[in-house]
């Protein structure tokens, strides 16, 4: 009997479910705490004008856009239109943790106190219903930057200048939904080739090409040049082609950032007024000077007659 009862006793007590023990609670992360990269490994610059990011977009390179904030520190940040891709949102919700990143480093910018300005373009023209400053930033169809050597730059996305987006924007869907297929093609071909420095390379090459043609269609440079002489400016800022540039049209100066699909660039403002377009690794694609400052009479000596 005692040895049965022992027995069941212990039986009893294996088969007695273990108490349930409260689970860990995870620490409590502040965003406060959450700090970005030391803006002392950074190169502070003037400004820094961003264009075509076209998130949601299968092809955007936000990873390398992440590169080139992480890089600078600019006091003010243009983002000169298509920074969403509302065409493609619309149809398919593709929203990649690299998107977050780039938020977060836009938000660390501004907590950090720097100016974040907004332009929309063609893929995220939905925001031109709500253009105001909404203290964190401030979205306008344009803006007129002074730059620090005093001269005055228009600052679009530019698809106002464009006839056939305004015209026929039906052609410019098709177009963009072709060139999408271009472009995972060449993604594809470039990588069973085993090229990786730039997979969209032949793209690049074929829609400069053809935004050529469309900028002789529609005059576009030539129609931003005339809109900056007209609002008195000495410049003109925009994206929109996807072509990186900067050009001189006699008195007027034409800029444009080019866009994180093929090219990866982005214009930056130096403390003096000068501009330099660069790529998310630093590459100085090309430059403007800064204008030279006029040279004062020299006063004469004291004493002299």
């Amino acid at each position: 009997m005692f040895l049965e009862s022992g027995c069941d006793s212990a039986t009893a007590v294996l088969e007695a479910p273990a108490p349930v023990r409260p689970a860990p609670r995870p620490p409590v992360v502040r965003p406060d705490s959450v700090r970005p990269h030391r803006p002392e490994n950074r190169r502070v610059v003037r400004s820094l004008f961003i264009s075509d990011i076209h998130l949601g977009c299968r092809h955007s390179q936000a990873a390398a856009l992440v590169e080139l904030l992480e890089r600078y520190e600019p006091q003010k940040l243009y983002i000169v239109g298509d920074f969403i891709d509302g065409w493609k949102l619309k149809n398919r919700w593709r929203w990649r943790p690299e998107y977050d990143a780039v938020l977060r480093c836009l938000m660390g910018f501004k907590r950090r106190g720097v100016e974040l300005f907004y332009t929309p373009g063609n893929h995220d023209n939905f925001l031109r219903g709500f253009l105001a400053n909404f203290g964190v930033i401030d979205i306008q169809d344009r803006f007129v930057h002074t730059a620090a050597d005093g001269r005055r730059y228009v600052v679009t996305h530019g698809d106002q200048f464009d006839r056939i987006e305004q015209s026929a924007q039906w052609l410019s869907l098709v177009g963009s939904y072709a060139y999408d297929v271009l472009l995972t093609a060449n993604w594809f071909g470039n990588r069973l080739r085993g090229k990786k420095h730039n997979p969209y390379a032949f793209c690049g090459g074929i829609k400069a090409r053809v935004k050529r043609l469309v900028t002789h269609v529609s005059e576009f440079e030539q129609q931003l040049v005339t809109d900056a002489r007209q609002s008195d400016c000495d410049g003109i800022i925009c994206g929109h082609i996807h072509v990186p540039r900067i050009d001189s049209f006699e008195d007027v100066t034409y800029l444009n950032t080019g866009d994180w699909v093929e090219n990866c660039s982005a214009l930056i403002e130096n403390a003096d007024g000068s501009f330099e377009l660069v790529r998310c690794d630093g590459q100085v694609i090309d430059r403007l000077p800064a204008r030279p400052t006029p040279s004062l009479p020299q006063r004469p000596m004291a004493g002299a007659c």
